[in-house]
């Protein structure tokens, strides 16, 4: 009989955590209701915690001026005795808490003027990347880690440094970067991620089944993954945005000395002389 402290080992125990774009301006014009996400969410966070008692989920919110940590499965059923209904209500609630305070954040900052504006998904990658950190260092058994992007914005070009560095991060870590758009565009920024990290991209046809593409597609841990035919990206666009006006280009001037990418040429690289 194999004991829950060797069960730590096994491949089917799974470290989740999910990055949640809350992005305000994206969901006031979304085909899906936020309420009607939230919902597919919490049922595809319980079913992951339904496969597997020492399966841990950790959500991590994505606004568009901060990131946070809105639930942590570890933490809610520590004691073991929590209710699944009344934990996950208190998901919904600091979520909703979350998005309010990353509104007044937003609104101090008057940096955003239309609905293009981009979630700080650098920052909820980085956020997701010391998690899984912290759980390496806190001992030997730990489970099979990796990370969920629920995207709906658009790619912030701003980011693109922030961002790539933390996929090589997560490859470095060997964890993998899975993505699900819920939006109408696709991201490049996480085209890149899931395939350098070995992750999952995929783009739902039909939103009101979200439930449904999480729990077939998302749901299956690493090992599982090796058996199983699962979605492949077409084609993966890799162009890079340069430093200068942090817009996507296809063509450009690369620094010899510290690879920074212009869009025009300049005697004088701005990021290192």
């Amino acid at each position: 009989m194999t004991s829950a402290h060797s069960k730590l080992y096994s491949d089917d125990v799974s470290l989740v955590v999910v990055v949640v774009d809350t992005n305000p301006f994206f969901w006031a014009g979304a085909a899906l209701p936020f309420a009607d996400f939230l919902s597919h969410l919490i049922h595809f966070v319980n079913s992951l915690l339904l496969l597997s008692n020492l399966n841990h989920v950790v959500i991590i919110a994505a606004g568009v001026s901060s990131c946070a940590y809105v639930f942590d499965s570890g933490n809610a059923y520590a004691g073991g005795t929590a209710d699944v209904a009344e934990t996950l209500g208190k998901a919904s609630r600091k979520m909703e808490e979350f998005i309010k305070q990353d509104a007044r954040e937003t609104a101090s900052n008057g940096t955003v003027a239309d609905g293009g504006a981009a979630s700080l998904f650098s920052g909820a990658l980085s956020l997701a990347l010391c998690y899984i950190q912290r759980i390496f260092r806190s001992g030997t058994r730990h489970p099979q880690p990796r990370i969920l992007c629920l995207q709906g914005s658009p790619d912030g070009p701003e980011q693109y440094v922030a961002v790539m560095n933390s996929i090589f991060s997560a490859q470095r870590s060997m964890v993998p970067i899975d993505t699900c758009i819920v939006g109408t565009q696709d991201s490049a920024f996480l085209q890149q991620a899931s395939y350098i990290t070995g992750g999952v991209y995929m783009k739902p046809q039909e939103l009101s089944g979200l439930f449904q593409y999480l729990a077939a597609v998302f749901a299956t841990d690493l090992h599982s993954r090796t058996f199983l035919r699962l979605p492949k990206t077409l084609g993966v666009d890799f162009r890079a945005s340069c430093f200068c006006h942090k817009k996507t280009i296809d063509m450009g001037y690369v620094c010899s000395v510290c690879l920074s990418i212009f869009c025009k040429y300049h005697k004088k690289c701005s990021t290192c002389g």
